[in-house]
Formats: C-alpha cells, structure tokens, sequence
C-alpha cells in the first residue's frame, strides 16, 4: 500500500487512519491539505506522480500516500 521511509508500522497505520478520515470529511483536496497542515503534515507531489506525506516544519517524508485518496 505504501512505502515506509522514517516510521515503524503502528505509527504509520495510525497517521494513515488519520489522513483518510480527513481525507473523507473534506470537500476539496486544498481543503484536506489545510486541516492536515493543522496536524503537522504536509503532502508533496513528486516528479513522478506520486505522493508523499510530510511531516511540518522540517518536511521529513514519512510514506507515499495511496492514489486512491486522491480520487
């Protein structure tokens, strides 16, 4: 589903229960991306059409985020 980079599984399976649910209560994805901002997080495109979950202020990547979320 995604990639790990600096994260152990429990954390990432919470932060991606999180990202989803507020992904679901959104109505836009400029709205999704300011209430993940409130949490800390940021997501960045990639040249290669993915995306990634950052964490704020530093923008330490923390896994790619599915493509169906942003359906």
């Amino acid at each position: 589903m995604s990639l790990i980079i600096k994260t152990d599984a429990f954390v990432r399976d919470e932060i991606m229960q999180m990202v989803a649910r507020e992904r679901a209560v959104a109505l836009s994805a400029r709205e999704w991306k300011h209430r993940l901002a409130g949490y800390g997080y940021s997501i960045r495109d990639t040249d290669d059409g993915k995306y990634v979950l950052e964490k704020l202020p530093n923008r330490v990547a923390l896994c790619e985020l599915p493509a169906e979320l942003f359906n």
